[in-house]
């Protein structure tokens, strides 16, 4: 009779403690899945933007695809050969000759930072002396040689804090 009992009591202690593990799992996987369900939006919220701001970009541009496919480049091996031709502008002595602004800082030199090439004609980039920085607009051309000519369209230097 004793087994019985201890045998019972054993099982109902297996019982509970399988039914409160169960349980804990539940609530930790409805907290997973939760989770989950916050990233995707986060994931599709931030897919949305990256779209929107790739908008101005020559990789989603078709016309301007076309327009350089024509010329026989690739998107690619172009904005390459841009941002290549306008960092070596950055070597030379002094500024940049395509930023407008001499450096105001003591001992500085203005360059171009960052560049993002917006279609088959414009691109846009920062530029800084470490300290002060603006961003420039502008033409690009390609001559019949490959060679690449800028054009500067308009500038912006932003006040300092």
């Amino acid at each position: 009779m004793y087994l019985f009992i201890f045998a019972a009591l054993l099982v109902l202690f297996q019982y509970v403690n399988s039914k409160n593990v169960y349980e804990a799992d539940h609530v930790k996987i409805e907290k997973y899945k939760a989770k989950i369900e916050k990233y995707k939006d986060s994931i599709k919220t931030a897919e949305d933007k990256a779209f929107h701001f790739a908008e101005f970009s020559l990789g989603y541009s078709d016309e301007a695809l076309n327009y350089i496919e024509k010329r026989g480049y690739e998107s690619d091996e172009l904005i390459a050969l841009i941002e290549e031709s306008l960092y070596e502008l950055n070597l030379q002595e002094g500024s940049n000759p395509l930023v407008p602004y001499d450096a105001m800082s003591p001992g500085g030199k203005m360059i171009i930072n960052a560049i993002r090439v917006l279609n088959h004609k414009w691109l846009i980039c920062n530029f800084t002396d470490g300290e002060y920085w603006g961003e420039l607009i502008l033409r690009y051309r390609i001559g019949e040689n490959g060679e690449l000519s800028f054009e500067p369209i308009d500038t912006l230097m932003y006040a300092p804090n």
